[in-house]
C-alpha cells in the first residue's frame, strides 16, 4: 500500500551536479579552528547547559516514545483477568474464573506497519531538528564571542583617541594662553575630544548586552558573568573547506529533517489506501473455573469492510497525497535555500578578506598621517584643522577595521554553520535521558 519512495530531483547546475565524486564538507568541532580556549570552553558549556537544547533534546524522547505507542498496535495485546460472581436465586451459587484474554489485528496490507515507520520517521525528523538547533546554537555562541571581544577592543580605542584628543587640547590651551592660537581652536579640540569620549557610553551598552545574551546562550546567569579574552588579537580566521554542495547536501541536518518528514508523509498515504481494505481482527480467551474445575474459552474473529464513511476516507487519502506534494516542494526549497546561505557566505569571506588588507593599510595611513599633522603642528608648520581632520581619520579607519575584523569573524562562523556546522550523533544520543525502544 505504500507508494515506493523516491529521493526528489535536486534541484542543482549542471556543473554541481557533474562534481558530485569531490570530497564532501567537513563538519565536527570547526570552532576549535579559530584557535581560542575560551571560545571552545563556552561552546562545551553552552552544548551542555543551554536550556533550548534541552528541550530538543527531550522532544527527542517524546518522538521516540510516541512511535513505541504507535508501533505497538503491530503486536498482539495480551490481559490477564479473573472473575468472581455471587448469586442468591433460591440458593446460593458462587463461581470464580481465572482467564487470559489476547486481542490481535491481523495487518494483512500493512496498514499498522506504514503507521509506525511514519513514527519513526517523524523521531528521526526530531533529532535533526536537535542538531540544527545545536549548530545554530554553537554559530550563535561564537558570533556573540566575538561580537563582545570586538566592543572591547573599539572601547580601548576610542578610550585611547580620547586620551590622545586630550593631550593635544593641554597643548592648545598652552598655546591659547601664550597668544599662539585662539580660543576657537581651544573649543574645537575639546569637541573632538568630547565626541571621542560620548562614543564610549553607547559602546559599553553594546557590550553588556552582547554579553549578557552570550551568558543565556551558554545557560549561565547574566550577573557575573564575564570573559577572560581582551580583545579579537591572536583569534585565526580559518577557510573552511567548503567542497562542493553535493557534500552539503549530505550532512546538512534542516535538509535531512525535511526529508524525513517527506519519508513519514509517504507512509502515511499507505495508511490511507489500506483503510479502504477489510479488517480482520482476533479475541481469543482461555482460562478455568476455579469451583467447577472446568475450562472457559472462546475464539472470536471479526471482518469488517467499510462501505460508506461519507468521504472520509478518501477525503483522508486526498490529503496525505497532497501533504506528499507540500513536503516535496517544501525539500526542494531547503536544498535551493541551503545552496544560496553557502553561496552568500562564501563571497562574504571572500569580500571581507579583501576588504580586511585594504582598512589594514588605511590605518597604516592614518597613522602616519595623524603622527606627521601633530608633529608639524607643534612645529607650526601646518594649521589646527588639518590636525582636527586627521584625528578623526585616524579613529574612523581604525574603527572601521575593528568592525571588519568582526565581519570577517563572523563571515567564517557563517560559512561552517552554511556547510552543516557540527553534526555528530552520538554527541545528542548522549545527552538523551530516555532511551524508547522501537518495537
Amino acid at each position: 500500500m505504500v507508494p515506493d519512495y523516491r529521493t526528489p530531483g535536486l534541484p542543482l547546475a549542471p556543473q554541481w551536479e557533474a562534481a558530485q565524486p569531490a570530497q564532501a564538507a567537513s563538519g565536527g568541532a570547526w570552532w576549535r579552528e579559530f584557535h581560542s580556549p575560551e571560545l571552545d570552553q563556552l561552546i562545551a558549556r553552552g552544548l551542555a547547559s543551554n536550556y533550548t537544547l534541552k528541550a530538543a533534546v527531550s522532544r527527542i524522547d517524546e518522538a521516540r516514545a510516541s512511535a513505541q505507542v504507535t508501533g505497538a498496535a503491530q503486536y498482539p495485546a495480551l490481559n490477564l483477568g479473573g472473575n468472581f460472581q455471587r448469586q442468591n436465586n433460591y440458593g446460593t451459587t458462587q463461581k470464580r474464573s481465572v482467564f487470559a484474554e489476547a486481542t490481535y489485528e491481523l495487518d494483512f496490507w500493512g496498514k499498522q506497519r506504514a503507521a509506525a515507520d511514519s513514527a519513526d520517521a517523524l523521531a528521526k525528523a526530531t533529532v535533526f531538528d536537535a542538531r540544527t538547533l545545536r549548530m545554530t546554537l554553537s554559530a550563535s555562541i561564537a558570533d556573540s564571542y566575538f561580537q563582545v571581544l570586538s566592543l572591547q577592543e573599539r572601547l580601548r580605542l576610542a578610550q585611547s583617541i580620547a586620551d590622545d584628543a586630550r593631550q593635544v587640547l593641554e597643548l592648545v590651551e598652552v598655546q591659547a594662553s601664550q597668544g599662539a592660537v585662539s580660543n576657537l581652536e581651544v573649543a574645537q579640540q575639546r569637541n573632538a575630544m568630547q565626541t571621542f569620549e560620548a562614543a564610549m557610553p553607547p559602546l559599553r551598552q553594546q557590550r553588556d548586552q552582547a554579553l549578557y545574551q552570550l551568558a543565556v546562550l551558554v545557560g549561565a546567569p547574566p550577573e557575573g558573568f564575564h570573559l577572560q579574552g581582551e580583545g579579537l588579537k591572536g583569534l585565526q580566521v580559518p577557510q573552511p573547506a567548503s567542497g562542493l554542495p553535493i557534500g552539503l547536501l549530505r550532512q546538512r541536518p534542516d535538509i535531512q529533517a525535511a526529508e524525513a518528514r517527506l519519508v513519514s508523509a509517504n507512509f502515511d498515504v499507505g495508511v490511507a489506501r489500506a483503510a479502504f481494505l477489510p479488517n480482520l481482527s482476533l479475541d481469543l480467551l482461555g482460562g478455568i473455573d476455579t469451583l467447577a474445575g472446568g475450562q472457559i474459552w472462546s475464539a472470536v474473529g471479526t471482518l469488517s469492510q467499510p462501505l460508506f464513511q461519507g468521504g472520509q476516507l478518501k477525503g483522508q487519502l486526498h490529503f496525505d497525497q497532497a501533504h506528499v506534494q507540500e513536503l516535496t516542494a517544501s525539500y526542494r526549497e531547503s536544498i535551493i535555500e541551503a545552496l544560496q546561505d553557502v553561496e552568500t557566505q562564501l563571497s562574504a569571506a571572500r569580500e571581507l578578506d579583501k576588504s580586511y588588507t585594504l582598512n589594514q593599510s588605511a590605518v597604516a595611513s592614518a597613522r602616519e598621517a595623524a603622527r606627521l599633522a601633530q608633529v608639524r603642528y607643534r612645529l607650526g608648520s601646518t594649521d589646527f584643522q588639518t590636525l582636527l581632520i586627521v584625528e578623526r581619520t585616524q579613529y574612523q579607519a581604525e574603527d572601521s577595521l575593528l568592525q571588519v575584523r568582526l565581519q570577517h569573524l563572523q563571515a567564517a562562523v557563517g560559512l561552517f554553520r552554511a556547510l552543516g556546522g557540527d553534526f555528530s550523533a552520538a554527541s545528542l544520543a548522549s545527552q538523551s535521558p530516555v532511551q524508547v525502544a522501537q518495537p
